[in-house]
């Protein structure tokens, strides 16, 4: 059964409420076959990743106005010409090579490259790591239309390669990672988890039995009775970059604080967010399969995972620092004022993205590599490392 939706939230159609109960239906019966329990990560896992059916691997559109949430390289085309720069910095230091991971639409990839092409520095080859088949199509169309000459350098891969060598670009893909859901309570920690209602979903707290977990939660102080997330999905995906990548960076982009933010006493509740048509709610339990869910970025959890596993931390900063080190002011003025149908767009464009109240202060950027001789532009000013 699908659980009431909050009133603000509008009704899916007929075909959409239909996938949700479907999606529902399998999460069912994976709590029933795991005992009548699951992790919340396993939850948010099937939630979003399930074959067919989770939110990123089923064919709803997410990105846009049309869909649930606009990310920066939906926003503006500066967004994706300013990376590039970062990216080409990195290529020069390392291999002409690129690997995004969780390309989205493709339109980050097709600024990338785009912009790339004009700085007389294309890549080898544009590697996308993308779990949906759906996704990967989109991908296909768009970059085929806006660049089909350079088709033959985009490749789609079901696995990380086994060596990597190069820039490696993950705009806010650490958030959709699936996380734990901890309570730290009178010197003990448990679990919060889902279980089978006849009213639908509910979170269901046990003791902590995985050791990583246990391990991870004990590292955390925080006042009596406080929740939050942990994400070791996020170590995961760390480590298997470090041990495939022989020289170049990592840049991860995305919506998060360093710990102490993080686990600061008065988010008590911790990052958990829905997205759904625009609208930001805190129920993971609605309408599975047709909404994000999404956690903030421990950075700092982040930062130590890569250290311990042989990365360098070449810079952290937020997103402001990174985009005008990196020139997008520079990017506004090749548009004359006086062109106001043109100019005026990509102002407002250019004010989202750096702004402390739009995306300017909350979106972090960090950057992990190896073998990098040089600083990277993006980090020059703006140095946040302090606050990990």
């Amino acid at each position: 059964m699908t659980p009431s939706p909050a009133t603000s939230l509008p009704e899916p159609g007929t075909e959409a409420a239909q996938h949700s109960a479907r999606l529902i239906d399998a999460i069912r019966h994976d709590i029933a076959a795991q005992g009548g329990w699951i992790s919340f990560a396993r939850y948010m896992e099937l939630a979003l990743y399930a074959p067919g059916l989770g939110y990123y691997t089923a064919g709803a559109h997410k990105f846009g106005e049309s869909g649930d949430f606009i990310t920066a390289p939906e926003l503006s085309p500066l967004f994706g010409r300013t990376l590039a720069r970062q990216v080409a910095e990195i290529m020069a230091g390392s291999t002409p090579h690129i690997l995004e991971l969780g390309a989205g639409s493709g339109k980050l990839a097709a600024d990338i490259l785009s912009e790339l092409e004009q700085l007389n520095c294309l890549p080898d080859s544009y590697d996308i790591l993308e779990v949906s088949a759906d996704l990967r199509a989109r991908q296909r169309t768009l970059l085929h239309q806006r660049l089909p000459h350079l088709s033959d350098r985009v490749h789609w891969l079901e696995t990380l390669p086994e060596t990597f060598s190069g820039a490696i670009v993950a705009n806010e893909v650490l958030d959709a990672l699936p996380v734990h859901l901890v309570r730290w309570q009178d010197s003990a920690t448990t679990e919060i988890g889902v279980a089978q209602h006849e009213s639908g979903f509910i979170r269901e707290e046990r003791v902590i039995t995985d050791e990583a977990l246990l391990q991870a939660a004990r590292k955390i102080s925080v006042p009596d009775g406080y929740v939050s997330e942990i994400c070791l999905a996020a170590h995961g995906l760390v480590n298997s970059l470090s041990s495939r990548l022989t020289q170049g960076a990592m840049l991860f982009i995305d919506y998060g604080f360093g710990a102490r933010e993080f686990y600061h006493p008065q988010r008590n509740t911790g990052t958990l967010m829905c997205h759904y048509r625009h609208r930001a709610h805190d129920d993971p339990f609605f309408l599975p399969g047709l909404q994000d869910i999404t956690a903030h970025v421990n950075f700092t959890d982040i930062a130590e995972c890569g250290i311990d596993a042989g990365l360098e931390l070449l810079g952290y900063t937020n997103q402001a620092f990174f985009l005008i080190n990196n020139g997008i002011t520079e990017l506004l003025e090749e548009t004359s004022p006086e062109n106001l149908l043109d100019y005026l767009p990509l102002s407002a464009q250019l004010q989202k993205l750096t702004s402390p109240a739009e995306m300017g202060e909350l979106f972090k950027v960090i950057a992990l590599g190896k073998n990098m001789a040089h600083p990277l532009s993006g980090f020059a000013r703006g140095d946040l490392t302090r606050l990990l």
